[in-house]
């Protein structure tokens, strides 16, 4: 398609070919010329006078040929011209009655000879959807309505430019989608309200690296389907079977962080898309166990572990807030306590029951520890509703990665591409070195969690000075009360001697003061990580003297 060609309609076409500068008409009249009087004129029939009256209303050039434009009129004809616009032919559906809207008219996307129309009935008393089909120029139409509920008058009809066969469709009520060319429709509406959908736009963008599927309302604003994988892969297999989708590249961006404090909740604003790599799958059956998804690198290892099993709170502070308010009254430093609870989002869990699921990775290592719950929500950037606790690890860094998703002990996998924000202007050299040191400073961390794991575990199996040697390097945990338990100098004494908690703690701070933003680690950011370093090496080596028994 040329981008400096513009199109115009009244009740005929005019073409530029200079942006707008000047313009020539390519139609005659496509209107009616004549028409007979609707029976919804009622009483006043009889003051009617047939004259052409109508405007063009729809207007699609075709994807595969310039010379290729389809027309559609507000008093019920369809035209179209294979030469530009150096003639015209009336190709209207014998069964479409003068003033019925064309409301919009989609040219194939495969072929020069498709096109589909949806032909608005309202204004002639018929209020059931009409879409139509064609496959041979406008010869023949076939009306494509089956499975559309029949109280509400159509709107839009589109044709995803990736997938033959796959449409969607807009009515006065909500949004369906068929796989199979329009010869059947299942509901789209998901979580949208029942509402006039006045028109439908897939948005297919290399350069934004998003595939959508965009609905403009009436009275309810704009509405994004976020990522349309899941739909055309359930296009193309035409598939009952468990299956994992292939997930679209993931950018690593640092959403909603407005300052300082988040929007209250009657602001009026839009949602952004999910924070991290939106992963769909599908089950054919209820699985009959867990369901575990896990992220791995390039050498294999898992970096992110989730399951069907991972712990919710109950109830969600996001879906009822009044039950953990009343929660949150009797035991104040329950997780989320200390929020509004308008801020939490809706638990993410990865479901076990049949059908289409999404899930989102959002870009982190493995949290370290036993509660896979944790971070915290942080006031800047919260967004009513959608605040996610950020976990206390590092990013992953830009790469490739495989996604892999186990059902019933059956492991199915799919790569994954993972890119830094555009934006970003760091040189690679800075951007290697914060990498390095993050993924360092994490994987010392975990190493010392799990040595103090380890010897929390032998305890009990020693006595003597063993086990004061060993309860010095691991010491019980402490109960947090009112605030965090803190390593270092105790109040007016000396630094206490690192422990494996404690270096773990020092790795993972140093690796976390390096995570807000993608830039070159300072001096004083490579100096925390050296002293972490040596606090790990100094505590791993007197673990391992002392596993020895020395």
């Amino acid at each position: 398609m040329n981008p400096g060609v513009l199109f115009y309609t009244s009740n005929v076409v005019w073409k530029s070919i200079d942006r707008a500068h000047t313009w020539t008409r390519i139609s005659p009249d496509l209107a009616r010329a004549t028409w007979a009087v609707p029976a919804s004129a009622g009483r006043y029939a009889s003051g009617v006078t047939p004259t052409p009256r109508g405007a063009i209303t729809a207007l699609s050039p075709s994807p595969r040929s310039i010379a290729v434009l389809w027309a559609g009129t507000d008093d019920g004809n369809i035209q179209v011209t294979t030469n530009g616009g150096t003639t015209w032919k009336n190709v209207t559906p014998a069964a479409i009655k003068p003033w019925t809207r064309i409301f919009n008219i989609e040219a194939g996307h495969f072929d020069t000879r498709t096109a589909y129309a949806a032909a608005n009935t309202l204004r002639i008393d018929d209020l059931h959807p009409h879409f139509w089909r064609t496959h041979d120029g406008g010869a023949t139409w076939t009306e494509i309505d089956t499975g559309i509920a029949a109280d509400a008058v159509a709107n839009s009809i589109r044709e995803d430019p990736r997938v033959p066969g796959l449409l969607y469709a807009a009515t006065d009520a909500q949004v369906w989608v068929s796989f199979d060319d329009g010869a059947n429709w299942q509901s789209l509406r998901l979580n949208m309200p029942a509402i006039s959908v006045r028109d439908i736009q897939v948005k297919d963008d290399s350069t934004c690296l998003c595939a959508d599927l965009i609905a403009g309302t009436h009275g309810r604003g704009f509405w994004i389907l976020d990522d349309l994988s899941p739909v055309r892969q359930l296009a193309r297999s035409r598939s009952s079977a468990t299956y994992l989708v292939k997930p679209n590249t993931a950018v690593r961006v640092r959403f909603g962080t407005n300052e300082p404090t988040p929007w209250p909740p009657e602001l009026p604003a839009g949602e952004n898309p999910p924070a991290g790599a939106i992963i769909d799958y599908a089950l054919g059956v209820d699985a009959s166990g867990p369901v575990k998804l896990e992220i791995l690198e390039g050498a294999g290892r898992v970096i992110r572990s989730y399951s069907s099993d991972d712990p919710v709170l109950d109830p969600d502070p996001a879906l009822d807030p009044a039950s953990y308010d009343r929660l949150c009254q009797k035991n104040p430093s329950a997780s989320d306590c200390g929020l509004p609870l308008y801020w939490p989002a809706p638990q993410d869990r990865l479901s076990t029951r049949a059908g289409m699921h999404r899930f989102t990775w959002d870009l982190r290592y493995q949290p370290i520890g036993e509660n896979p719950r944790t971070g915290e929500v942080e006031a800047t950037g919260a967004v009513p509703h959608r605040s996610e606790h950020t976990a206390t690890t590092p990013w992953a860094p830009p790469g490739r990665y495989t996604v892999r998703l186990t059902v019933n002990g059956k492991s199915y996998t799919q790569s994954l591409t993972l890119r830094l924000d555009p934006r970003v202007k760091t040189p690679a050299a800075g951007l290697q070195q914060l990498a390095a040191l993050s993924r360092e400073m994490y994987d010392a961390a975990a190493r010392s969690r799990a040595a103090y794991r380890d010897a929390r575990a032998l305890v009990d199996s020693l006595s003597g000075t063993r086990r004061a040697k060993v309860e010095s390097l691991a010491p019980a945990p402490q109960a947090r009360g009112g605030g965090p338990r803190v390593f270092g100098r105790p109040a007016g004494g000396r630094p206490s001697p690192p422990t494996l908690e404690s270096a773990s703690n020092a790795a993972l701070a140093a690796a976390m003061a390096m995570q807000d933003a993608d830039l070159t680690p300072t001096a004083a950011q490579v100096a925390a990580c050296a002293r972490a370093r040596a606090q790990v090496n100094q505590v791993l080596a007197r673990w391992a003297r002392l596993r020895k028994g020395r």
